[in-house]
């Protein structure tokens, strides 16, 4: 008896559906919420020290200055796909650039026109990387049933709601008001956000010492915080999209992490950390704590991710085969004279277009490793480390950003895993010292953009799968958005140089670090 069929999924906008897409004003549109949302996002990223997926608020905007411009829904998808991929290169690039300057490899002037052409050079090969790679990885990853891509589905419900009858987007705009409010309100200190407090207590504990008989019972001190959930509309819509049973595996973690982990580390490294006593300084016991989570629980808990990543890629990697092979097929076809059959919802990047462009990459990327080492040999490791460790991770990021959203997406501990990776083979073809440095952080950075871009490009890709839109269209809508996020960047940076009085006024291309 053969198997049931899996039914065909059918999306917002049916595929024989010819509605306007691909337009001057998405377009237009996009390129200036991918500046303005970057570059908030950058901001953000090096005050806060996390950044925030761009989705929502470029859909918003998106969907209600198209509509009075008469656009369509797909126009809007369009529009907000090319919006959002702006804060995945500027998260990419402040995550990793500063540190040129923090090793002192940089020595001069931080926001000099070298540094800017070298940040320019690492970001638009980061980003079109990860965007070649989603060509190849989007029918494994968006098409995966197991994959609830949270804020791919908020996105898509906020166009649907916008296309619906009244009461519809009365109700979307009706919960972001609330939403609103209610976060004004914790800034503002109306109401408490959140609620902590230390609680001491006496406790008796038995101290077991050899040659007695009897335990010696010793009276101690002790303490234990208690705290309230924080109140956050973000966190219940986040929880409220991908379910019970995902929210219990996010609050599980939690609570291994601050119940078990933390608590047990501290008790051991306590000793040699010279902390006062609990009852008189609650508060360096806090810090102390938080230091421990963000160190070393932390990255354990990054490690345990990208284990749990590594296995579904493992397990997916007949459809990740079969997806290669399909287009290696449509190849084949196009190189026959033959049209592919895939349907519009289907169709990426010529598969010929996605090699050529990935081999003019690795050439940049190439040029980029020698200007840092001066050598053959170690730009090339590098440059073969990128390519490898930048599909993989690009893969890993999509899986991530599928079951945590963007906002969420551990881009760090996936640049952390790239150094040392780095590291390692730079210290066995012996290249040390500052340029072993230099090459490390610049695989690094090229690793970080293009993971962040694959991450927040599958999850544009995902909303497309259920709006209707087309892949190929807003791939090639987010080479557009990563190229003019660069080179307004460095428009901006001529201004301010000559305004400061640095330099005569003269164009280059380059772009904001």
């Amino acid at each position: 008896m053969s198997e049931p069929q899996a039914k065909k999924y059918t999306p917002f906008v049916p595929v024989d559906t010819n509605l306007a897409e691909f337009t001057i004003q998405a377009l237009v549109l996009g390129l200036v919420m991918c500046v303005v949302l970057g570059a908030a996002n950058a901001y953000l990223g090096l005050k806060a020290g996390m950044t925030i997926a761009a989705t929502y608020p470029a859909a918003v905007i998106g969907m209600a200055l198209l509509r009075l411009l008469k656009g369509s829904i797909l126009e809007e998808n369009f529009a907000r796909t090319v919006g959002s991929i702006g804060e995945s290169v500027a998260a990419g690039a402040i995550f990793t650039l500063p540190a040129f300057y923090i090793a002192g490899l940089w020595k001069d002037d931080f926001a000099s026109r070298e540094h800017y052409l070298i940040s320019t050079a690492i970001m638009a090969v980061g980003g079109i990387l990860g965007i070649l790679f989603v060509a190849i990885l989007r029918r494994v990853m968006v098409n995966d049933a197991e994959l609830p891509f949270p804020e791919s589905v908020a996105a898509g419900e906020i166009h649907k709601a916008g296309q619906g009858s009244s009461s519809g987007a009365s109700f979307l705009f009706g919960a972001m008001i609330v939403g609103a409010l209610i976060q004004a309100g914790s800034q503002f200190k109306v109401f408490a956000a959140e609620w902590a407090h230390f609680i001491s207590f006496k406790a008796t504990v038995i101290n077991l010492k050899i040659n007695k008989e009897l335990a010696e019972r010793v009276d101690v001190q002790g303490g234990m915080v208690l705290s309230s959930p924080g109140v956050s509309p973000a966190y219940v819509g986040v929880g409220y999209i991908i379910g019970p049973k995902l929210a219990c595996l996010n609050f599980s973690g939690g609570l291994l992490a601050w119940g078990l982990f933390v608590p047990i580390l501290l008790y051991f490294l306590a000793p040699n950390m010279n902390l006062p006593d609990v009852n008189k300084d609650p508060e360096t016991w806090l810090a102390a704590a938080t230091a421990v989570w963000k160190f070393i629980v932390r990255p354990m808990a990054i490690g345990g991710m990208l284990v749990g990543a590594g296995f579904t890629l493992f397990r997916m990697r007949k459809s990740l085969g079969a997806g290669i092979k399909r287009s290696v097929g449509d190849l084949q076809k196009a190189a026959k004279g033959q049209q592919a059959t895939a349907e519009r919802t289907d169709q990426d990047l010529p598969f010929k277009k996605v090699l050529i462009g990935l081999a003019i990459a690795s050439v940049a990327t190439f040029a980029i490793y020698f200007f840092f080492v001066q050598s053959v040999a170690p730009a090339f490791v590098a440059t073969l480390v990128l390519l490898i460790a930048g599909f993989l991770f690009a893969a890993v990021s999509g899986y991530l950003v599928g079951t945590i959203g963007s906002s969420n997406n551990p881009i760090s501990g996936l640049t952390l895993s790239t150094l040392v990776i780095a590291a390692l083979l730079m210290v066995l073809i012996g290249l040390k010292g500052d340029v072993g440095v230099t090459a490390v952080l610049g695989v690094a950075a090229v690793v970080c953009v293009s993971s962040a871009v694959a991450g927040e490009m599958l999850q544009d890709l995902k909303v497309g799968h259920i709006l209707g839109g087309t892949p190929w269209k807003m791939e090639i809508g987010d080479i557009i958005g990563v190229i003019c996020f660069d080179l307004f960047g460095q428009c901006l940076h001529i201004f301010k140089m000559n305004r400061d009085g640095k330099g005569p006024v003269k164009f280059e291309i380059g772009g904001a670090g």
